[in-house]
């Protein structure tokens, strides 16, 4: 039987540094460092699983299919939770004049419109996760919406600002309260993370 190498195999990455973070309590904080981990080690257990099923013939069989659909729902879940707390820092960072800044002022009218339209996204109704993201080809920006992790996502386009608007990322410490969970997020953001990401999607 085959399994996912060791060398091959995703590990957890750990955000502990974001403990302490104002606007995000310890509690919150570590469930959902907690469920992050699931992700990845699902995403390990099912490429493995995947593997397995290759070596046996058995890749035409609808348990094959299923777990191909799966596969991509898991590893989506892992790598924007990464990509959510490494967009993250106390007390956030500033967004310097000129790149990213400038963009948005570009395509969005003003920095205000960009960040009515961002959280006016998260608002919505229903679960999944928030994220400016770049095109690019077209070279512009999106605030777009991901259903659960695995629908919605711009193809092409580089994911540069990440929020989880799941129950999860908020309700234990916010309740209902969805818009004082997106405001405690916009204070932290760590701009020089997202701007990095802007300028390595611009250079390609």
């Amino acid at each position: 039987m085959m399994h996912v190498s060791k060398a091959m195999a995703y590990e957890v990455k750990k955000f502990d540094h974001l403990i302490g973070i104002e606007g995000l309590s310890d509690e919150l904080l570590t469930n959902h460092f907690t469920l992050y981990e699931g992700y990845v080690n699902n995403s390990n257990k099912v490429a493995g699983l995947l593997s397995e099923m290759l070596a046996s013939d058995k890749a035409g069989t609808p348990e094959y299919a299923e777990l191909k659909r799966r596969f991509g729902w898991e590893f989506d879940g892992m790598r924007l939770h990464e990509l959510y707390f490494a967009n993250m820092a106390k007390g956030g960072t500033i967004l310097d004049e000129g790149g990213l800044k400038e963009k948005i002022a570009a395509d969005f009218g003003s920095y205000e419109n960009w960040m009515k339209d961002f959280k006016s996204t998260g608002a919505m109704r229903g679960i999944g996760w928030v994220v400016l993201c770049h095109d690019p080809i077209g070279d512009r920006i999106f605030n777009s919406w991901i259903n659960e992790h695995d629908g919605g996502h711009l193809a092409g386009c580089a994911p540069i600002l990440i929020m989880d608007v799941f129950e999860h990322a908020y309700m234990i410490q916010y309740g209902l309260k969805k818009a004082d969970y997106i405001e405690a997020f916009m204070k932290n953001i760590d701009w020089n993370a997202v701007s990095g990401r802007f300028d390595a999607s611009r250079a390609k």
